[in-house]
């Protein structure tokens, strides 16, 4: 078992709460996190010591609606930037790193898009394709559970609160493994994910589960209706340094959206990697991510 340290409570300019968990040393230079959707800030301990070891502050937020951070309804991807200015702001960071996977890989690279004089480098891992991707199957290869969320989303928000309040008690319930993965969905789970749900990495993992549903579905709500709107920004004019990861196992994510990513992304760096899912990826390969994060980061 692991320690899941309590979030400190950020009050932000607009009057909202954002809960932020910091960890790793003081003088770093901040990786700022992009939890899953849905999911809290929890951060994961491999991670922060994968962090710490290369002189990087560990810092996640759990996004408006999710744990104690006040929902903001109606909120765009790109309005994350707002809220990772000021958390950098409160540490008195000019310059960061950015990176986030699943439903956080289009908000770390909003940050990359609309923060380019702060952000020195992204790291988006297992990141999906704008909806209406030209030339992108957007549903092709989903899981059946994402299927029937995406099909709530298309039918309209009170489709949508229907099914996450069906299934989030799952979410708020799950304390082991196993009950995770029956919360989730084996559809959405490879033989390859479902092995790595254990150790250190399951409890961080549950943990972020359960807060992410602690006060109701609206971070979920919002982050899947955000997803399916304009994201805010474009992806032609990034400069920043953007490494896309991906792995061909994934039913959550499917490997064609890495793909398209890969291709419209200006400059990015693709890592598209055959034996890895949806979650394996991340916790198989974190410190390659910051290795290759540092290499190629701006100044």
């Amino acid at each position: 078992m692991i320690d899941i340290a309590a979030p400190m409570e950020l009050a932000l300019p607009d009057g909202r709460i954002v809960n932020v968990y910091v960890d790793g040393p003081a003088d770093g230079t901040p990786l700022i996190s992009h939890h899953g959707t849905p999911g809290a800030g929890v951060p994961m301990p491999s991670f922060v010591r994968a962090a710490a070891e290369r002189g990087l502050r560990w810092v996640s937020y759990s996004r408006p609606g999710y744990g104690e951070s006040t929902r903001a309804e109606g909120r765009t991807v790109a309005d994350c930037v707002r809220d990772v200015a000021a958390i950098a702001d409160h540490l008195g960071a000019d310059r960061f790193f950015t990176s986030g996977g699943s439903g956080g890989g289009p908000h770390t690279i909003a940050c990359a898009a609309l923060l380019p004089d702060r952000v020195r480098g992204c790291a988006a891992i297992a990141c999906p394709a704008p909806w209406g991707a030209g030339g992108l199957d957007w549903l092709a290869g989903q899981g059946p559970e994402n299927l029937e969320e995406f099909a709530a989303v298309l039918e309209g928000p009170e489709a949508l609160e229907t099914y996450l309040e069906r299934e989030a008690p799952g979410l708020s319930a799950a304390k082991e493994p196993q009950e995770l993965i029956d919360a989730v969905g084996a559809g959405l789970l490879p033989d390859v994910d479902r092995a790595a749900i254990t150790g250190e990495y399951a409890t961080a993992l549950i943990a972020s589960m359960n807060r992410s549903v602690k006060n109701g579905i609206w971070g979920w709500f919002d982050d899947d209706m955000a997803f399916f709107r304009d994201w805010g920004f474009s992806l032609d004019g990034i400069d920043v340094p953007v490494a896309l990861w991906q792995g061909k196992q994934d039913k959550m994510v499917p490997f064609a959206h890495g793909e398209w990513m890969a291709a419209h992304v200006p400059n990015a760096r693709p890592h598209l990697l055959e034996d890895q899912g949806h979650l394996s990826l991340a916790v198989a390969s974190f410190p390659q991510i910051l290795d290759d994060l540092l290499e190629h980061a701006h100044p």
